[in-house]
């Protein structure tokens, strides 16, 4: 691991937790060079799911394009990284039981629900990208699904 300061590969581990509910190994490292401290987080990785896309290609499931899309419908809300993880795990976990292809419109509509039930208005952000509303009324049908 290459120190985030100084650049060198010199670092080692100073201590090693359980996060996430043994789902994660959180690192404490050191800089053998500069002596800077910095933090690791190591998780299994989704390796053999497959999303095939609404284009009908294929491509390797991507955690970290997920949580970027979810931060940005979650901008200025009041969502904790912790609620992030937790709904992204949950997800992984679901898709990952007994598949190993899965397609983006399950993913997507997957990620809504469970939006849905974390923060209404990252919800709607979420949804209005990824449903493409094409006009206000579809913008107001979907609103109104939400408040009843």
């Amino acid at each position: 691991m290459n120190c985030p300061k100084c650049k060198t590969p010199d670092t080692k581990v100073v201590d090693s937790r359980l996060a996430e509910q043994g789902k994660v190994i959180r690192r404490r490292r050191e800089c053998e060079k500069c002596g800077w401290r910095f933090t690791t987080f190591e998780r299994a990785e989704m390796a053999n799911l497959i999303v095939k896309k609404k284009d009908g290609t294929y491509e390797p499931y991507n955690r970290t394009k997920l949580e970027n899309g979810l931060w940005i419908a979650c901008g200025k809300r009041p969502v904790t990284q912790m609620q992030i993880d937790d709904m992204v795990n949950r997800l992984e976990e679901k898709w990952g039981t007994n598949k190993k292809n899965i397609s983006s419109q399950t993913i997507g509509n997957d990620v809504m629900d469970a939006l849905k039930k974390l923060d209404h208005i990252a919800y709607i952000r979420f949804a209005s990208v990824y449903r493409s509303f094409k006009d206000v009324d579809e913008f107001k049908k979907e609103l109104g699904k939400l408040l009843k």
